[in-house]
């Protein structure tokens, strides 16, 4: 009798801190609007009262995201502006900023990590569930190409710091309870630099509800980072002569709106409405680069708009070819090309009812679900 009811004890206690559990969230920079911060805004709506720890913090850039969050930063705030909007001369503190906060008062700690926040340090009887957008890119495999995007050298002493970044971030993949992947593609690459087991959840689209789209332009929605691969987009429709719209914001803005011909449009970072109706009128969403998801795939799809995508990373997840989208097979702009003209001779076979059926698996709802479901399973 009294065996039984120590076991009832034992899981009402447990209820009970699965209930009263104080929460926190941690996100690697709050300086820039994307994919990451979309998925972190559905771990705010999860857990409104949790604060937000972080690197770098940026109210102006993030405009009016996450402002009724209380947001607590690392010790990089405080340094001079000109520092804080060249993170790569930060890069040496990184490994050492996350293992500073302090987080001895929470029971749960939920990272969404595309680099440092995985690295935090918890108490035993913390639980630390990392859901990782992506394997530090730069330290595995993109290295080389990262030091000729930035168009540096990649001499001796960067490529010992290299083997420094690649050596803790693989010990900071270790600290977590749990791994969430947000793809399979990068749940294989979890296994294959962490050594370790992860389960995929898909990030979270806004998806539309909208009627169907009009076929005005070709679309890209991207940060404008050299790794994101939109020059090339721009360079081969400066031949095509086909319109172009590309919203985003990132260094690479100044340079793109100075080699883009009159058929293309620069716009810069758009609000969400604005966003909506760029998607609705879209003929086709174009996603150049090799990345671990691409939530800007599904949120086109979502709206009836078929895919141009890189034969790559998590694109083959959201995107089915002659279906959904067209792929292409290498990040040139003659190979690209060829995609545009592939899709336009099949444009006519692409349904929009069934693209959006094609997003449906995207869903917040079901992101919340299994989120809730992992932390049901893993809350000491």
């Amino acid at each position: 009798m009294k065996k039984s009811q120590d076991i009832k004890g034992s899981q009402e206690n447990k209820n009970s801190l699965r209930k009263n559990a104080k929460v926190v969230l941690v996100h690697d920079f709050l300086t820039q609007y994307g994919g990451a911060e979309k998925v972190l805004e559905s771990f705010c709506k999860m857990f409104p009262e949790a604060p937000i720890y972080t690197l770098l913090y940026d109210k102006e850039k993030m405009r009016d995201k996450f402002q009724d969050k209380e947001i607590r930063t690392s010790f990089l705030q405080k340094f001079p502006k000109f520092l804080k909007n060249r993170k790569r001369c930060l890069v040496p503190f990184m490994p050492t900023v996350p293992e500073t906060f302090d987080l001895r008062e929470f029971d749960l700690v939920i990272s969404s990590s595309g680099a440092w926040s995985k690295g935090i340090i918890t108490r035993l009887n913390t639980t630390h569930i990392a859901y990782l957008h992506s394997p530090m890119r730069f330290a595995w495999d993109y290295s080389e190409k990262y030091f000729e995007d930035i168009k540096k050298k990649n001499g001796f002493c960067k490529r010992l710091f290299l083997n420094y970044l690649r050596i803790w971030d693989y010990q900071s993949a270790q600290r977590p309870d749990m791994l969430i992947a947000n793809s399979e593609y990068t749940r294989s690459r979890i296994k294959k630099y962490y050594r370790r087991e992860s389960e995929v959840v898909y990030p979270p689209a806004v998806l539309s509800k909208q009627g169907d789209h009009k076929n005005k332009y070709f679309l890209v929605v991207s940060r404008l980072s050299a790794y994101k691969k939109v020059d090339l987009v721009v360079e081969a429709f400066n031949k095509i002569k086909l319109p172009l719209i590309v919203i985003g914001e990132g260094e690479q803005k100044k340079y793109l709106r100075k080699i883009s011909d009159k058929n293309i449009k620069i716009l810069g970072w758009k609000s969400d409405e604005d966003l909506r109706k760029y998607y609705q009128n879209a003929r086709a969403l174009i996603f150049p680069t090799v990345d671990d998801f691409g939530i800007t795939m599904a949120e086109a799809m979502s709206f009836g708009v078929p895919v141009i995508a890189i034969r790559k990373g998590g694109a083959k997840e959201i995107v089915e070819e002659g279906v959904t989208g067209e792929f292409f097979d290498a990040q040139t702009p003659e190979v690209f090309s060829d995609g545009v003209r592939r899709f336009m001779e099949n444009e006519k076979k692409y349904n929009s009812d069934t693209i959006k059926q094609g997003a449906e698996k995207f869903t917040e709802n079901k992101f919340i679900k299994n989120i809730k479901r992992i932390i049901a399973e893993n809350l000491n």
